[in-house]
């Protein structure tokens, strides 16, 4: 657990360890909490007036992102995105969400994360270098900048579902087995999960821009828009990709069906070029010597030759016809 105070001035950004102290001191106040105790929580829901469902939101890991408008500030549901090793199986991966609430006042930003978030670290040292030049844009544009870096972060883990689709794609047509079938729907499904985030992040980030929001200044709105912008692109991208593995699974299951079907061609054909002969064979086989109408054949000194030479021949015969037909 940990909980950063931040105060941007145009003197510069100081960092506070008394959560009271940042709040009193006048300036820009951001207040990042990382998986927050109870008390820390009941602490910045009274000074903040933060009621307790958004923050049981954002404790909730099924929780989709949105936005929701209070008396004294709103609230920002996103979340970050990566893909995890499920096992030692090549591409085997699945998407891990992490959520991250945003409660926007007009002088002030608390984040809140059931985890350490590695994307807000960086804005931080960002607004400790410029403090002065940001303080002058309010924390709205601080929410800005964190929320850019998560969007970027979601065309990191589409690069990386990319090179495994194409990676997929060409084991495909060389060496296809069950196990790309497997991996082609987990990717499929991982595409579902991560759509359930951008889908929802991209209507979140849209209320944010359409200038319905007291806490985002009119100068700020354009970046919230860029932000917009790069979420439809994400959700683009996703429809695509499950698209190509949808295509990869349909030529997978082709080459497999197309397999199978020389297999029984091949089996089809022996056993036709095999039906005459075994006939020939039956009939021979009978034990009518001994009997009035006796086969003649039988008792020709070169009848046994011949009989083979005649069931070779038609082998022979029938394996030109279909080679004619193309079916070998």
């Amino acid at each position: 657990m940990s909980l950063d105070a931040m105060v941007y001035t145009a003197d510069g950004a100081e960092k506070y360890d008394d959560l009271t102290t940042a709040i009193e001191t006048p300036g820009e106040t951001w207040i990042h909490a990382a998986d927050p105790v109870p008390s820390e929580m009941d602490a910045l829901a009274e000074r903040f007036d933060i009621h307790q469902l958004a923050i049981e939101d954002v404790l909730d890991e099924g929780t989709r992102p949105k936005t929701e408008e209070y008396e004294t500030h709103t609230f920002v549901l996103l979340k970050t995105v990566r893909l995890s090793q499920r096992d030692d199986i090549a591409f085997h991966k699945e998407v891990q969400t992490s959520p991250v609430g945003f409660f926007i006042g007009t002088d002030w930003v608390v984040t809140m994360s059931t985890t350490d978030v590695e994307l807000v670290d960086p804005s931080a040292s960002r607004w400790a270098k410029n403090g002065r030049r940001f303080a002058d844009r309010g924390t709205d544009f601080l929410v800005y900048r964190i929320m850019d870096a998560i969007v970027d972060d979601y065309f990191v883990l589409l690069d990386e579902i990319e090179a495994d689709i194409e990676a997929v794609e060409e084991r495909v047509l060389d060496e296809p087995d069950p196990q790309l079938l497997a991996t082609l729907n987990d990717v499929r499904r991982d595409l579902l999960a991560f759509r359930k985030v951008a889908w929802p992040a991209r209507e979140a980030i849209s209320f944010l821009s359409r200038g319905d929001v007291p806490e985002i200044a009119d100068q700020n709105e354009k970046y919230f828009r860029d932000v917009y912008d790069h979420l439809v692109q994400v959700v683009d991208l996703i429809e695509t990709y499950r698209d190509l593995t949808g295509g990869s699974r349909d030529i997978y299951l082709n080459t497999v069906s197309q397999s199978t079907n020389d297999v029984m061609k091949t089996l089809t054909v022996v056993a036709t070029i095999f039906i005459p002969l075994t006939f020939i064979a039956g009939v021979y086989g009978m034990n009518f010597a001994e009997t009035p109408l006796a086969m003649p054949e039988l008792y020709w000194t070169y009848g046994y030759p011949a009989t083979m030479l005649g069931m070779g021949l038609l082998a022979g015969l029938m394996l030109v016809h279909f080679r004619r037909q193309e079916w070998l």
